[in-house]
C-alpha cells in the first residue's frame, strides 16, 4: 500500500507518519523507485502501537522510541510487558512537587529514611503480600511519595491498613492479565497493554467511585430507617 492508504487504514495523518518516518519510530517501507514507497499490514500495526504509546499513554517520542527498539528486540511476554509497564507515566498523589522528601526534620512523616516512613511502609507491604517487584520498579517510590504527600495531610496510612487494597489490586491485576492471555505477536501485546494500562485505569476509578456513592446511600438509608424505628421520647 502507498502512503496515502497507509494513512486511511491507520487513522494517522501523512503528515504524522513522516514525522514518525524521520523520528525512527516507523520502519521504511520498501522502495518502488526514487518517488514511490510500499507499505505493509506491519507498518500499520506499528503505527497503532505508536499511537497507544504517545495519544493514550503521553509518552514523549524518545520515551515511545526506547520502548520500540525494546519491543523489536527479542524479548519473551514477560520482559516485554515489563518494559512498557516501566515506560508509562507513573501515578502520584504527591501535587506539590515535594515527594517523598521530609519537612518535618529527621523521623518526620516524609521521612523515608526513617524505620516508620513512607518508603518502610512500602517495602512492609510488598514483603507482606510477597509481591515480587524488580529494583528498577518507579511504582515503589512512587508510592512511597504518594503516602507521604497524604501524610502532610492528616491521612497517616500504615502497611497494615494498605493491605485490604493490595489485595484488591492484586485481584484487580489478575483480572487484566486475563485479558492478554493467548496474544503472541510483540507488538500486539505491547498495544494492549498500553490500552489497558491506560484506559481501564480511569475505569477501575469511576467504578470505585460508583461504589462509594452506593455506599453513601446505604449508609444514609439504615441510619434513616434507625431513626424512624426509635421510640419516641
Amino acid at each position: 500500500m502507498r502512503i496515502s492508504e497507509l494513512s486511511q487504514r491507520s487513522g494517522v495523518p501523512m503528515a504524522t507518519i513522516k514525522y514518525y518516518r524521520r523520528e525512527g519510530l516507523l520502519p521504511e517501507g520498501r522502495a518502488l523507485n526514487p518517488t514511490a514507497v510500499e507499505y505493509g499490514e506491519e507498518h500499520v500495526q506499528r503505527l497503532r502501537l505508536i499511537r497507544s504509546l504517545i495519544q493514550l499513554g503521553g509518552l514523549s517520542v524518545a520515551r515511545a522510541r526506547e520502548v520500540l527498539e525494546a519491543v523489536d528486540r527479542p524479548l519473551d511476554a514477560f520482559e516485554t510487558l515489563g518494559v512498557v509497564h516501566h515506560a508509562l507515566p507513573v501515578p502520584s498523589a504527591d501535587k506539590s512537587g515535594k515527594g517523598g522528601r521530609n519537612d518535618d526534620g529527621p523521623g518526620g512523616a516524609g521521612d523515608e529514611e526513617a524505620p516508620g516512613g513512607t518508603a518502610a511502609r512500602v517495602e512492609a507491604l510488598i514483603e507482606t503480600m510477597g509481591w515480587q517487584i524488580s529494583g528498577e520498579s518507579p511504582h515503589r517510590p512512587a508510592l512511597a511519595e504518594s503516602l507521604a504527600a497524604l501524610c502532610r495531610l492528616g491521612a497517616d496510612y500504615t502497611a497494615e491498613d494498605l493491605l485490604p487494597y493490595a489485595r484488591l489490586a492484586t485481584a484487580t491485576a489478575d483480572l487484566d492479565f486475563a485479558q492478554l492471555e493467548g496474544i503472541e505477536d510483540r507488538i500486539a501485546l505491547a498495544e494492549r497493554a498500553v490500552v489497558l494500562g491506560v484506559l481501564s485505569e480511569p475505569v477501575v476509578m469511576l467504578l470505585r467511585r460508583l461504589a462509594q456513592e452506593d455506599a453513601n446511600h446505604r449508609r444514609h438509608d439504615r441510619r434513616a430507617c434507625g431513626r424512624d424505628e426509635s421510640p419516641e421520647g
